[in-house]
C-alpha cells in the first residue's frame, strides 16, 4: 500500500531534501522527507493562511494540528518568543523533521513535537493553527477537530485553512453548528482561512 502524509509509520525509504519558505518576512530552510506532506515545497494552503493571519506576538500555549514537517510551528516558536508550541502529527517521520527544523530555527527548546496521545490530558491551548487533512475523510475529520477544540482555552481562537471545493464552507457551518463560533476571515487561491472560538468565551 501506498504511503499517504497521514501515515503513522511510513514505509517508503527516507529521502530528504530541504526547500525554502518566506513566512512572515523570515526566509527558513525545512528538511522535508519523502512520506511526509507537502514534502517539495510549502504548500499552497499554508501559505494562504500564514500570509493572511498576523502571527502571535505574545506568550501562552500553541497548538500546531497536522504539523507535518512543522513550518507552522518553526514560526509560530520564533514570532512568538515566549510560547511553548506543541506540534502534533500522527506522522513519526514528520515528528522528526519538525525536531529538526525546530532546532536550525533555533526554538528547539520550545516546539514539543508529539503524538496526539502525548499531549497531557489537562493541557488548553491559547491558539490552534491547522491544515486540516481533510482527506482522512470528514467522520474522522469532525472526530478530530471536536477532540483539539474542546481543549482551547477561554478565549482563545483556532486559526483553519481548508480548500472551498474541499469543503471549507460546510466546515464553516459545521463548526458554528457545533458550537464553535467560526467566521471566515479570507478567501485566496480557492482557500478559506476560518477563524473559530468558543462559544461564551471572549474571542482573543
Amino acid at each position: 500500500m501506498a504511503d499517504h502524509y497521514f501515515s503513522a509509520e511510513p514505509g517508503s525509504a527516507d529521502i530528504r531534501r530541504t526547500v525554502q519558505a518566506k513566512i512572515w518576512d523570515r526566509e527558513y530552510t525545512f528538511t522535508t522527507a519523502t512520506g511526509v506532506f507537502s514534502r517539495d515545497r510549502l504548500d499552497l494552503g499554508t501559505s494562504v493562511l500564514l500570509r493572511e493571519v498576523e502571527p502571535p506576538s505574545e506568550g501562552g500555549t500553541l497548538l500546531d494540528l497536522g504539523t507535518g514537517y512543522g513550518p507552522i510551528a518553526c514560526a509560530l516558536a520564533v514570532e512568538a518568543t515566549e510560547a511553548e508550541v506543541w506540534a502534533v502529527d500522527v506522522n513519526t517521520r514528520a515528528l522528526e523533521l519538525t525536531v529538526e527544523n525546530a532546532k536550525a530555527a533555533g526554538v528547539g527548546e520550545r516546539v514539543r513535537a508529539v503524538l496526539p496521545d502525548d499531549v497531557p490530558a489537562d493541557l488548553r491551548f491559547d491558539q490552534i493553527w491547522s491544515n486540516p487533512a481533510i482527506h482522512i475523510g470528514k467522520p474522522e475529520l469532525h472526530k478530530m477537530l471536536l477532540h483539539w477544540l474542546a481543549r482551547l482555552a477561554p478565549g482563545g481562537v483556532a486559526w483553519f485553512v481548508v480548500g472551498k471545493n474541499l469543503g471549507g464552507d460546510s466546515l464553516q457551518r459545521w463548526l458554528n453548528d457545533q458550537g464553535y463560533p467560526c467566521e471566515r476571515t479570507a478567501s485566496a487561491k480557492g482557500f478559506r482561512v476560518l477563524r473559530a472560538t468558543n462559544a461564551g468565551s471572549t474571542p482573543s
